[in-house]
């Protein structure tokens, strides 16, 4: 399986994201060795936002590029469609429920098969929830210490509003289609419909 082995802080760096929307929290906001004030073109600002969310949700060019295909062929804004269904991906859910700290934990949990869909176990990452679905922690995993330490946990953190979640049971459930608005990081979609659409 292909893997994106890049170190995360300096890519954040280079594409211009907050290290806190990949779950990583830093003190200091400081650039190091600073950043290039040569101009960038179309293209290159067009790629890097591309690449922005890429790297946010952890996919890589091919099936990003099936994700495109699949929004461009749906009635509506294509942009808004790709973003709302890569939100969907069970992964980016699992981690905004708070089940995880950051998307790649979040990906490794579904892999190993921490999580079950309407009481069935589903270990693909990038499975697609539809709204009513309910997202838990199999029960085999709620004996695990890590996830009995998110049931005492008070700092849990608060699901979006697409998002109903119930903290007792370690459960959530789709309770709406995520929109651009739902997104926690500013992301310009139209550039991406314009690379993939020349």
């Amino acid at each position: 399986m292909a893997k994106n082995m890049q170190p995360v802080l300096k890519r954040c760096r280079t594409l211009g994201v907050s290290p806190a929307v990949m779950g990583y929290s830093k003190t200091s906001n400081k650039n190091p060795g600073g950043q290039r004030r040569a101009k960038k073109s179309e293209y290159a600002t067009q790629l890097t936002e591309k690449q922005k969310v890429k790297f946010v949700y952890g996919i890589l060019e091919k099936q990003f590029r099936m994700y495109y295909e699949k929004s461009a062929r749906m009635e509506g804004n294509t942009g808004e469609i790709l973003l709302s269904m890569i939100e969907k991906r069970l992964d980016n859910v699992v981690y905004r429920l708070g089940f995880c700290s950051t998307r790649r934990e979040a990906r490794q949990l579904v892999n190993h098969g921490h999580f079950t869909v309407n009481g069935k176990r589903v270990n693909i990452p990038s499975y697609l929830v539809k709204v009513g679905d309910v997202i838990a922690v199999s029960e085999k995993s709620c004996s695990n210490n890590r996830f009995k330490k998110l049931k005492e946990d008070d700092a849990f953190i608060a699901a979006p509003k697409w998002l109903d979640r119930d903290k007792n049971t370690l459960s959530g459930k789709v309770i709406a289609v995520p929109t651009k608005e739902d997104i926690d990081f500013e992301i310009a979609e139209n550039l991406i419909v314009e690379l993939y659409s020349k």
